[in-house]
């Protein structure tokens, strides 16, 4: 830092040959150096604690968001199994251990209503100036019911639109409602339109011409209306619902992927069987919580191993937290803290259970021959203990986890981190002010050692008039 005071002395002359400037700014670092640096030691420990506390609440959370994925993402869940897996695919709401058998008997596939107009010579083909109106609703036999719910979709012609342009403007206006392609055979090109799955998206179509006379003939807008009364062949595929028995009671759906079904099932129909329903059965995957338990184990090692770092009590950074001491103590806990207090009598119901065993090191390992023994004798209870309900293993790991990096807990993790931010927070201001403090002195000092130059100055100059005066005198009394 630039020091004001050193221009007035130089501008003076240092009479003493003593760097005052320099003086003052070392006598100010000296003075607060020793409370500066300790200050900033505690920091540097502070932000240490800070960057290890961070770390185990991250490991942890991780733990626990990733067990919660696997749990959620269906992994761990009973496989469905059709004995004719030509009728439908099973899927099951994750979280959800489906259990029983059910019986399945589809009559009929959702489908779209499917319509083809009439002829014209080709995809080019005017189709006249208008408007083609279709309407949304159930077509029965010769009936139609509009569906007042949905609005009628309208597309306005002009004298220069073709039947490919005509589809291409049903396609834009639809979106997704109706799908319009030309179809060009062999004896010339007509207009499909084709609705999405289930009854109540049947349609009409009605065309209107600008026309004085309409003709009904192609190259006039009516010549593409249709209605199932006056049906002569237009309508190849009427829409209609998925029926379907399960567990022999009647249901439908408008589309061929059923969901609100018991033990969260969903159904992707794909084919019909009636008179011959199949068998919907659930079976656990030994396999699966057996490579879940794996990875579970080496994660819990990967934080047991950071936390002995940590949190050791010769050296570690943490060695002194509270928090990292509770930590630990949960994580011994673990094998036979009771995960599953509604198991009954013979389940399983802890961790260990689960084949999660501790070691005289203070690591985890996985005793196969447990867990093997527990997904043989109870091998629903053990797929039970991996769900997102209030208990099982998911639950203890979050409840884990949630304890111990919770900030507003002054006892987790969470809360050591914000006791250590707070604390550096407070040093920073201890900082500032010494900081003040010292420039203050410098400046003080500064001035006072101007004072004392100047003083030096003049005494020199006094000093230097009286040997010249002296002098003088020696030589008039030589002479």
């Amino acid at each position: 830092m630039d020091n004001p005071g050193s221009s007035i002395i130089s501008t003076l002359g240092a009479g003493s040959g003593v760097d005052f400037i320099k003086l003052a700014d070392d006598l100010s670092e000296a003075t607060f150096a020793a409370r500066r640096q300790a200050l900033e030691q505690r920091n540097e420990t502070l932000d240490a604690r800070i960057s290890a506390a961070s770390l185990l609440r991250n490991s942890l959370t991780e733990l626990s968001s990733a067990l919660g994925d696997r749990v959620r993402n269906g992994d761990l869940a009973p496989r469905a199994t059709l004995a004719n897996p030509s009728v439908a695919r099973v899927s099951t709401t994750p979280g959800i251990t489906p259990r029983g058998t059910y019986t399945l008997e589809v009559d009929q596939l959702a489908k779209g209503q499917t319509l083809v107009s009439r002829n014209y010579a080709g995809a080019d083909a005017l189709v006249g100036e208008g408007s083609v109106e279709i309407r949304f609703g159930t077509v029965e036999g010769g009936a139609f019911t509009a569906d007042g719910a949905r609005d009628a979709l309208e597309v306005t012609l002009d004298a220069t639109d073709t039947l490919a342009t005509l589809a291409g403007k049903i396609r834009a206006a639809s979106d997704g409602a109706i799908d319009a392609y030309v179809a060009t055979g062999t004896d010339g090109a007509r207009l499909v339109l084709k609705g999405e799955d289930g009854a109540a998206s049947g349609f009409v179509v009605e065309g209107r011409s600008t026309a004085t006379s309409p003709s009904d003939t192609p190259g006039d807008p009516t010549y593409l209306s249709w209605n199932p009364g006056a049906d002569t062949g237009e309508l190849r595929q009427q829409a209609q619902d998925a029926l379907f028995e399960l567990d022999t009671v009647a249901m439908s759906s408008p589309s061929n992927t059923v969901t609100g079904l018991p033990e969260g099932m969903t159904l992707d129909l794909a084919g019909t069987n009636p008179d011959a329903p199949t068998t919907i059965a659930f079976q656990n995957d030994p396999k699966a919580i057996s490579a879940v338990m794996q990875d579970f184990v080496a994660a819990l090692n990967d934080l047991a191993g950071l936390l002995t770092e940590q949190a050791a009590a010769q050296g570690g950074t943490l060695g002194n937290d509270s928090a990292a001491r509770d930590l630990r103590r949960d994580l011994q806990r673990l094998t036979t803290d009771t995960v599953m207090p509604t198991a009954g009598e013979g389940k399983p119901s802890t961790l260990a259970d689960l084949g999660l065993s501790l070691t005289r090191e203070g690591t985890f390992r996985l005793d196969t021959d447990r867990l093997g023994e527990t997904l043989t004798r109870s091998p629903d209870a053990a797929a039970a203990m991996f769900t997102t309900g209030p208990f099982g293993v998911f639950a203890t790991i979050d409840n884990l986890a949630r304890d111990n990096t919770l900030r507003s807990d002054p006892g987790s993790l969470g809360g050591s981190i914000n006791r250590y931010e707070a604390q550096v927070e407070r040093n920073d201001d201890r900082l500032g002010r010494i900081a003040d403090q010292q420039e203050n002195l410098r400046s003080r000092l500064t001035k006072e050692l101007i004072a004392a130059e100047r003083r030096v100055s003049a005494s020199q100059s006094t000093l230097t008039f009286l040997q010249q005066q002296i002098s003088a005198w020696n030589a008039g009394a030589q002479g």
